[in-house]
């Protein structure tokens, strides 16, 4: 697909697709004690070993998890989304981050504090069983991050990490700088650009002032190393089993009636 600079790029509703996953029922429920805000390019939510005082849902925001290291450096080991959540091992005793949670592309949430959401998780099952599974696949994100570090090339890596942005963002127009890309990638900017420039050529993106368009996902996904698919699929999985789940307390709600 080309889109053109001077067109605004494709872009779905802002939505939280792991909220959007739970019944009906106990959205009614927990939605109430979310709030809507929105996030800052490179504001960061918490720091390793920092407190963790929030809880958020991104709806087209994107928040990365980065390791940074004594040389001033920053490794990412994970993107979050808007089929995942930031904060939630909260709900299991959790005080402290191990990750620092930056925001990569401004946009919206919705969160609550650390109280709304441990009252939420004791008297709603589900709730807790939905933020079980997604911490499974952001462990599961982290450990192919770990992996894709330390065996693939730059180049499948950067498609891989556009691709995400954007399934995690909702639109085809990223708001990134080619210096971003390369503190996620731990990698030399000059190397990123001449990535970055390849691809253009390629017509795969258009770059300019910071602004990354997606004009060809499908030939992205080639150059993308299995990482891509394989952490897609983890929560694409997810949130189908949420989506059973949704539609078996529904019936059984029905069945009640």
């Amino acid at each position: 697909m080309h889109t053109s600079l001077n067109n605004p790029a494709r872009m779905v509703a802002p939505t939280n697709l792991l909220l959007a996953s739970l019944p009906n029922s106990l959205a009614h429920a927990f939605m109430p004690r979310l709030k809507r805000e929105v996030l800052r390019q490179h504001q960061v939510l918490f720091d390793v070993r920092g407190p963790i005082t929030g809880v958020y849902f991104p709806l087209n925001a994107v928040i990365s998890l980065v390791i940074p290291l004594s040389n001033g450096q920053t490794v990412e080991t994970a993107m979050v989304g808007r089929d995942g959540m930031i904060g939630g091992l909260v709900a299991f005793g959790a005080k402290h981050s191990t990750s620092r949670a930056v925001v990569k592309i401004a946009g919206e949430c919705l969160s609550c504090n650390v109280e709304a959401l441990t009252s939420a998780v004791a008297h709603i099952p589900e709730l807790r069983s939905m933020i079980i599974s997604h911490e499974q696949a952001l462990l599961a994100h982290v450990q192919h991050s770990a992996a894709c570090n330390a065996t693939h090339n730059l180049e499948s890596r950067l498609a891989r990490r556009l691709l995400r942005a954007v399934d995690l963002h909702g639109g085809q127009e990223l708001l990134l700088t080619q210096e971003q890309l390369a503190e996620m990638l731990g990698a030399r900017r000059t190397t990123v650009t001449l990535i970055a420039q390849k691809f253009q050529d390629a017509g795969m993106i258009r770059y300019r002032r910071g602004r990354i368009i997606i004009c060809d996902s499908g030939k992205l996904q080639n150059v993308a190393c299995e990482c891509y698919r394989a952490v897609k699929s983890n929560y694409e999985a997810l949130l189908r089993g949420q989506s059973k789940d949704r539609v078996q307390v529904e019936e059984s709600a029905e069945a009640v009636y």
